[in-house]
């Protein structure tokens, strides 16, 4: 199924809106705002990167800069670096260049294709957003043009950063835990919303944040995973989500007393909710 350039951006703004109704303890979300960002920052966000990122005349690595470009003129600051990088490949998939493939297969084939060029853009994408701990590197620093491959480049990147370490893996994560956390959720709730938030905090539990670790090495981590094993556990016993909020708060107001942002992981659960979309259109 062919998927409309218009249909797609309001897809990918409805996968951004789910992220910002979802209560993510430590993150942005309706629940409150944190580390200098606001709810609003992110809707103009999603608004505003659509457009460039549904673009079928650009290619990958222009999706993403055009979109980032979009996004720091909108907001000023780095909203959705994140969500831009997993979500780009995903809609460059549902193209009708790979119209017998299934999504995942397609990401693949779209990873594996970007070129040099595509590299270029990203990191001009990456050095325009300025992501925070982002810092140099001794092979293919971001501040300079690229000379390998996308998919060589997130290759270097991928061992401190698990969005890059989706493109080597066919978004493993994605396809393989989350997305069906969140349909297990979906089923179970019938709300969206407390879906996403359910595949934040498992997530949380298994894998540590790149955001998080990038700032502050690995000294929440083990806090970080215990406290989202126990919500995850809270979450399992009830059949109304709305019953944990009181922990919800709690918990959010801790990380962002610490400073505390699980910015990859919630970058992650909007790239999982536009996958879902997909895939259900795609059936």
């Amino acid at each position: 199924m062919i998927i409309s350039p218009e249909q797609l951006g309001e897809l990918y703004r409805q996968a951004c809106e789910v992220d910002v109704q979802a209560f993510k303890p430590g993150n942005v979300s309706v629940y409150a705002d944190g580390h200098n960002m606001t709810v609003a920052d992110f809707i103009t966000s999603a608004e505003v990167s659509a457009e460039p990122l549904c673009n079928p005349d650009y290619s990958l690595g222009e999706k993403i800069y055009y979109a980032v470009k979009a996004t720091r003129e909108a907001v000023g600051c780095n909203t959705n670096l994140g969500i831009i990088l997993l979500c780009a490949p995903l809609i460059q998939a549902v193209g009708p260049k790979y119209i017998n493939l299934t999504i995942r297969q397609a990401v693949r084939k779209v990873i594996n294709e970007a070129t040099i060029e595509d590299a270029d853009w990203v990191f001009k994408a990456i050095t325009l957003a300025s992501p925070g701990g982002l810092g140099s590197s001794d092979q293919q620093d971001v501040n300079e043009k690229a000379s390998v491959t996308l998919l060589e480049a997130m290759k270097i990147a991928s061992e401190k950063d698990r969005i890059a370490l989706q493109y080597l893996t066919d978004y493993k994560d994605i396809f393989n835990f989350s997305l069906l956390r969140y349909n297990f959720s979906l089923n179970r709730w019938g709300d969206r919303n407390w879906a996403a938030a359910a595949v934040y905090i498992d997530m949380l539990s298994q894998f540590p944040d790149s955001h998080i670790e990038r700032k502050y090495g690995n000294q929440y981590s083990e806090m970080v995973a215990t406290k989202m094993a126990q919500l995850s556990e809270e979450l399992s016993k009830t059949d109304n989500p709305e019953q944990i909020k009181p922990l919800l708060f709690c918990l959010d107001q801790e990380f962002k007393h610490c400073g505390i942002n699980p910015g990859t992981t919630a970058d992650m659960i909007v790239a999982t909710v536009f996958a879902a979309f997909l895939e259900e259109l795609n059936q």
